[in-house]
């Protein structure tokens, strides 16, 4: 209720700047205790996946926290987990603005902000100094100005520095808005990546004496083969869990809109059914190997359980919060859990 007063006033800012007052609002109601006003209660029903145990199975994706500076005012939502990130080894500007706009008659966004955060180290300070005792997801990239072929050493910095402070860690290959690294989806390139990460991980796992999981978060702009290849893979490197999907480069559900022609990556309800598309086809050539968290195009109670009817044992969402507030958090919360009752 709180929130569709307060939209229709930061719909009048530019969403950038409409994001960060409303971050900001969070933390604010947070601090003062205020953040059951902002949303209904989250129905507990805990899902194991990845070696991990879930309060609930919605989690926040990453982007909207990307230097984990609101961990403990968004756990405050009723989120099950929180991702926070992409994060880089190196603070990075991102691409110029403006690079994120709203597209209210689609419910979606089409972002280009290139992987903009404070760096790893800045990200982990503010990991510190949270209280939040949840699982935490960080998400991982590569800096815009390591060459693609050095690609490989700036997810393994990464996974260094985050590694003991992580639930489970995000390998983002397929953000549409840093050059070049979609590539790193294809099959030698994607194995040979797959190889050190899992190499790396193991060597971490003697050295702080725990297993932390491996997600790898994929495009939904990938063709059958292409899906099938990667399923192997991810199967092959024995990585822990799949993300699916990252935003789409396709313009095919919002053309004719002003907006369309931006450039970037289209989330919210035009990607859901190709989202749904990319998990039902990875559940069935995994069968069961490895856990798949459901994104894209979340925006009601209803969506979500499609995407666990479609092979997810998690979903995120992002955007779906943009239109609707934290309210969706248990509206796909409680929806998920009647889904589970005889």
């Amino acid at each position: 209720m709180l929130y569709s007063l307060l939209r229709p006033l930061l719909f009048r800012f530019d969403a950038e700047t409409a994001h960060e007052q409303t971050l900001a609002m969070l933390d604010q109601a947070h601090k003062l205790r205020l953040s059951a006003l902002t949303c209904q209660s989250a129905a507990r029903k805990p899902v194991q996946a990845m070696g991990l145990t879930f309060p609930n199975a919605v989690g926040l994706a990453a982007g909207l926290d990307k230097n984990g500076a609101h961990i403990d005012a968004l756990a405050a939502l009723g989120f099950g987990f929180i991702e926070i990130g992409t994060v880089t080894p190196r603070p990075q500007p991102g691409n110029p603005k403006p690079r994120l706009f709203r597209l209210p008659e689609h419910q979606a966004i089409i972002n280009r902000m290139g992987f903009n955060n404070l760096g790893v180290d800045t990200l982990l300070d503010n990991v510190r100094r949270c209280k939040f005792q949840g699982v935490l997801g960080i998400n991982i990239g590569k800096n815009a100005a390591t060459p693609i072929e050095n690609a490989a050493d700036d997810y393994l910095a990464c996974l260094d520095k985050v590694y003991a402070y992580a639930s489970y860690v995000a390998v983002n290959i397929s953000s549409p808005n840093t050059k070049n690294l979609r590539q790193l989806q294809e099959g030698d390139e994607l194995g040979r990546l797959l190889a050190q990460l899992k190499q790396r991980q193991q060597a971490l796992a003697d050295k702080h004496g725990r297993h932390v999981p491996l997600a790898l978060k994929i495009a939904p702009d990938l063709d059958d083969d292409q899906v099938i290849a990667i399923a192997r893979l991810l199967t092959e490197h024995r990585i822990d869990g799949v993300i699916a999907t990252n935003t789409t480069l396709s313009r095919e559900a919002v053309a004719g809109h002003p907006l369309a022609d931006q450039a970037g990556g289209l989330s919210g309800a035009p990607v859901k059914d190709r989202s749904t598309t990319v998990i039902r086809k990875l559940a069935k050539e995994l069968d069961g190997a490895l856990p798949i968290i459901g994104v894209g195009g979340i925006l009601s109670g209803r969506d979500a359980v499609e995407k666990l009817d479609a092979g997810a044992s998690l979903v995120q969402v992002y955007s779906g919060l943009i239109y609707r507030g934290p309210a969706l958090v248990a509206e796909c919360a409680n929806a998920i859990a009647a889904r589970a009752k005889p």
